[in-house]
């Protein structure tokens, strides 16, 4: 199976959409079809083997492609405009506005035709053509307004939608498009879409990085905000991973590729943010069906109103009436009331470092009560750290560093970065060894180091006098005491100042954790959560987890806390843009910041609020517009105003949209 994605030309209304969809499941070699109206893009899930691009270049009236299309207004438009202008003097010239500048609409209400089908160029070209037909001056003057108004309209709309979709095309550019790499012992300049996994990349300062991998030689400052949202520089060298899309700022360095193409962090991205800007949230459901037959009835309508009219004694004012229900009712509202919203929000959560699974996290997270936080790697840094030292000899850190830096314990690590960050380096010992699940002993220039717990200190026969809390790694050299360290896994700065904005939203926040109670707490206490479960195994998390009430959002790692993730109502996963870490959750945060979490949480909110604001104007628009077109409250609304109204209403949604990209 493999994804395809596919350049739409021709959708205008939500009726598109369910119409080209269904076409395409029917054709051999795909087994799966999506399409999104916002970004006119088709995602294709199809068998390579049996999948054949010419068999949806031309299909259910529309137009297909591997490349991006862009259907061009402005010169149509332009043209439309003039000659609505000239038609108050020379009626004639909407003869050219109606055949030449509406042909779209023409041509394609023709291809439905053969299906049988109908959508809003149907309503368009009907509305035109009658009013063409009819050879009067005030109907050829409205058939030339109608071509000008509707086509402004897709003008307005197109630029609209392609601020919309900003978000993506934003991260495309990113995309390198060259690579150094060592061949035959010189550097050869190769396209990126030629890495291969295991070449050896040269990237030097001020070029993006190319593939995804790991740093042979050399130290380099990287700008990785494009992917976490990080705006500080993060220092790599010898035996760290980079990832492609990220820039050298400063310092050159090899580097072995690990990941190329669609397996790189940065193309996961992509697809992650164009598969959630082409889904669809439960709320879609209802325009969906109401999508699919609105045309008809509004054609039914069209017709009734010219009859009634018409046996009233004024088929004149029938057909009026008739041309301007059929040109005010285009359901391009309906259609884009979902899609735009949709893409404007993933595409922010983008921008922010937060990628979204589908349109349906976005509507889940929204309605999100309670965080459930987990506390190691998430709220903490999940990496051990000296807290303080007590050093009751100068020969503390040196003998300490050299009696630990051998062992891969996480705490003696710990201590041996304390003493690099203070100037100390390791000796090198005679002898080491490693008394498991107590400590070390080491031999160096005939004196012995004794570096551990206080319990195993105290087997040895050296008495650390007072009994030291928490966590601590105790230092001796020939039975004496040299000092100890306290060692904690410490917070990370941001959790306290996330924690406050979650209870500025209303939502309860509780930590679950495998840890001690005592350490819970603690944790706990300084980042301002009350509710503290500790000591959980995983299927105790799992337990407390749906024992919360209300709507529960897990925030972990993705990796290890995946089953409770799974089970939230929304999984959060917090992580640095790993397949896994994206694949756990309903959203991942890129970037290390639990602040993230709030601003997730907002952005669905207003997201989802954005969304009911444009169906129920869509939905409002066409409730109290069609029977004002049918003259029954009185009002004589021409097919020209019809034609600016029904413009209006599309572009309105398509700009009450674009207003999530301040959020």
């Amino acid at each position: 199976m493999a994804r395809e994605v596919f350049s739409v030309r021709g959708m205008h209304c939500a009726s598109c959409v369910a119409r080209l969809e269904a076409a395409l499941s029917k054709v051999d070699g795909i087994k799966g079809a999506r399409v999104d109206l916002a970004t006119e893009e088709a995602l294709l899930d199809v068998d390579p083997a049996r999948f054949r691009e010419e068999s949806v270049r031309d299909i259910a009236g529309f137009s297909l492609a591997r490349q991006a299309v862009e259907e061009t207004w402005g010169f149509d438009t332009a043209l439309a405009l003039a000659l609505a202008a000239a038609s108050f003097r020379f009626p004639w010239v909407a003869v050219v506005s109606v055949v030449w500048c509406g042909r779209r609409f023409t041509w394609a209400a023709l291809k439905l035709l053969r299906e049988p089908a109908a959508d809003m160029n149907t309503l368009v070209a009907l509305g035109t053509w009658t009013a063409l037909l009819s050879w009067h001056h005030e109907w050829l003057h409205a058939a030339a307004m109608i071509t000008a108004l509707v086509l402004l309209g897709r003008w307005l709309e197109a630029r609209a939608k392609r601020r919309a979709g900003a978000a993506i095309r934003r991260l495309l550019e990113l995309a390198p498009e060259r690579a150094r790499v060592e061949r035959d012992g010189a550097e050869a300049e190769v396209p990126v879409a030629e890495v291969r996994v295991g070449d050896v990349c040269v990237v030097r300062p001020g070029e993006r990085v190319p593939v995804d991998g790991e740093v042979l030689s050399g130290h380099a400052s990287l700008d990785e905000s494009m992917l976490t949202g990080e705006s500080m520089p993060i220092e790599r060298g010898p035996g760290e991973r980079v990832r492609g899309a990220t820039v050298n700022r400063t310092g050159a360095f090899r580097m072995r590729a690990t990941e190329v193409g669609a397996s790189t962090a940065f193309a996961r991205i992509v697809a992650a943010v164009r598969e959630a800007q082409a889904s669809r949230p439960p709320v879609q459901r209802l325009v969906d069906r109401v999508a699919g037959v609105f045309v008809p009835v509004v054609i039914l309508l069209a017709l009734g109103t010219l009859v009634v009219w018409g046996l009233s004694g004024s088929w004149s004012l029938g057909l009026m009436h008739a041309v301007t229900v059929l040109v005010i009712a285009c359901p391009c509202a309906m259609g884009l009331a979902t899609p735009t919203a949709i893409v404007v929000g993933v595409g922010r959560g983008a921008e922010k470092g937060v990628i979204f699974r589908d349109a349906a996290a976005l509507e889940r997270i929204a309605q999100v009560d309670t965080v459930a936080f987990d506390k190691t790697g998430t709220m903490t840094v999940g990496r051990p750290a000296v807290r303080s030292a007590r050093a009751l000899s100068e020969d503390l850190l040196p003998a300490a560093a050299t009696a630990l830096d051998l062992s891969e314990h996480p705490l003696a690590q710990a201590v041996v970065r304390y003493a690099r960050d203070h100037g100390v380096e390791p000796g090198a010992p005679d002898v080491f060894r490693a008394v498991p699940g107590r400590g070390v002993r080491v031999k160096e220039r005939g004196s012995e180091i004794l570096a551990g717990s206080v319990r195993f200190l105290g087997e040895e026969g050296v008495s650390a006098g007072e009994e030291p809390a928490g966590t601590v790694v105790a230092v001796a050299r020939d039975g004496h005491l040299l000092g100890w360290f306290e060692i904690a896994d410490p917070m990370r700065e941001t959790t306290p100042a996330a924690v406050a904005a979650l209870k500025d939203l209303g939502v309860r926040t509780v930590m679950l954790t495998g840890d001690a109670e005592a350490v819970a707490r603690a944790v706990a206490a300084d980042a301002g959560v009350e509710d503290v479960r500790a000591g959980l195994l995983p299927e105790g998390k799992l337990a407390a987890l749906r024992a919360l009430e209300g709507r529960v959002a897990m925030v972990g790692d993705g990796i290890n806390d995946a089953p409770a993730l799974a089970a939230a109502h929304t999984g959060i996963a917090l992580g640095t843009g790993t397949g896994a870490a994206i694949e756990a959750a309903h959203a991942t945060l890129m970037k290390p910041d639990l602040t993230g979490v709030a601003g997730a949480i907002r952005l669905g909110r207003r997201t989802l609020r954005t969304i009911r604001q444009n169906l129920f104007w869509a939905f409002f628009y066409n409730v109290a517009a069609i029977p004002a077109a049918m003259g029954l409250f009185g009002w004589t609304v021409t097919p020209a105003y019809g034609a600016a109204a029904m413009a209006f209403s599309s572009v309105s949604v398509v700009l009450n949209s674009l207003r999530l990209r301040r959020a």
